[in-house]
């Protein structure tokens, strides 16, 4: 059986790793989602918790607008 998306309309891909910042998934699998076999979408399934963990402890260290790069 398909593995439904978790799509929440957040369209922003993340440039160093790819990732969605609203579902955590690639373009590749929110593209061809549909099309993946169920295989493929449970592999990624399993796998978003890790990269939604690792955007937001990249998004808490990122400076704001305000603040200077170091």
């Amino acid at each position: 059986m398909a593995v439904k998306s978790r799509c929440i309309d957040i369209c922003r891909f993340d440039p160093a790793t790819g990732w969605c910042e609203g579902c955590g998934r690639t373009r590749e699998e929110t593209a061809q989602w549909r099309k993946l076999t169920p295989f493929r979408q449970g592999a990624a399934e399993r796998d978003l918790p890790r990269r939604m963990r690792q955007l937001a402890r990249k998004a808490a260290v990122a400076p704001t607008a305000d603040e200077p790069r170091r």
